[in-house]
């Protein structure tokens, strides 16, 4: 008898359930569509929309530093992508500030050919399209990049050559 669990198995050890939701909780806020099986959406679906929940909480003016640094870090436990969580703290969660819960949908598609397993789509509800998705991607890189280019003294001083 099941009584009280409340965890869905998905026929995995927990291990490999973790970081099956972690890859596509990060790949739902990266591409704000992703289509797998009914049973992952479901379960995707209560983690991402506690995490967009946690990142609306850095929006409000009343919370301190050290309140919006824990909202970060419990979302750093699912989201192992800097760009990504970025993106959830800073584009994602000021769409939905006017909105309480249900940030997300799933469309059921049909069923799969090869294992007769129902399908679906699970998106973000005031997703962007795919051509302003890929130029917001875009200035993301070319801004990590900068970062990363940034001369420092080390890097700035002559090599010596080696005497042959």
């Amino acid at each position: 008898m099941r009584k009280m669990n409340s965890v869905k198995h998905l026929n995995r050890p927990s291990s490999h359930r973790k970081l099956m939701m972690q890859n596509l909780c990060t790949s739902l806020f990266y591409h704000e569509r992703v289509e797998t099986t009914i049973a992952r959406a479901k379960a995707v679906k209560r983690i991402s929309e506690k995490l967009i929940t946690r990142a609306k909480g850095n929006q409000e003016e009343t919370v301190t530093e050290a309140q919006k640094i824990h909202n970060m870090r419990i979302a750093q436990k699912y989201i192992s992508n800097k760009e990504v969580l970025n993106k959830l703290f800073n584009d994602i969660a000021p769409r939905y500030k006017a909105r309480n819960g249900g940030y997300t949908r799933i469309l059921r598609i049909g069923n799969r050919l090869s294992d007769n397993s129902e399908v679906g789509l699970i998106e973000l509800l005031d997703r962007k399209d795919l051509v302003q998705l890929k130029e917001d991607r875009k200035t993301v890189r070319d801004k990590l990049r900068k970062k990363k280019s940034k001369p420092t003294e080390k890097t700035d001083k002559p090599k010596k050559e080696k005497k042959k």
